[in-house]
């Protein structure tokens, strides 16, 4: 509201954007697909909160880096975004993604208890920047750029291990 204020009141020229679940390789532990792979390259369980039916659409980092470009060269001012990559899946396809391709029974994850106030389902509507920027995600195959991401916290060990301390 402050930055549609500025904008409005000042004429400054400002763009908001509002993006979906972003994954790949350098993303802090705290987040979901980081969290995964490395209690499984540290030979732990990952966690799955509830019975995870909770829904995101998730895009490739690089996806939304090139998004916000687009908004900060070629966005009207004013303008909010929606970033999407059409890419739903739940968290516990997510995470059953992660055990196969780490080599590990679909089922050897450790159910928590949900979070308070965990949100079902986070969907947008990107067609505002695809019809108006040409902006339409690149890499659209979840598998693949999941397998990169896994790669990535594979060989950079000392990386996301300091993130833990």
């Amino acid at each position: 509201m402050l930055v549609r204020a500025w904008h409005r009141t000042y004429g400054l020229f400002t763009t908001i954007s509002n993006c979906s679940n972003n994954y790949g390789p350098y993303q802090h532990v705290e987040k979901i697909i980081p969290r995964q792979v490395t209690r499984i390259l540290s030979g732990e369980k990952p966690q799955l909160y509830g019975d995870g039916r909770n829904v995101r659409d998730w895009m490739y980092v690089e996806d939304h880096v090139t998004a916000i470009w687009a908004i900060l060269t070629r966005g009207r001012a004013g303008e909010t975004y929606l970033i999407g990559a059409e890419g739903e899946r739940s968290n516990l396809e997510v995470l059953q993604d992660i055990l196969h391709m780490m080599g590990k029974d679909e089922d050897w994850f450790e159910s928590v208890s949900d979070r308070p106030g965990h949100d079902l389902r986070y969907a947008l509507d990107a067609s505002k920047i695809q019809r108006e920027l040409g902006r339409k995600p690149l890499h659209t195959n979840f598998e693949e750029g999941l397998s990169e991401t896994i790669a990535w916290y594979q060989q950079h060990q000392s990386w996301w291990k300091r993130q833990l301390k």
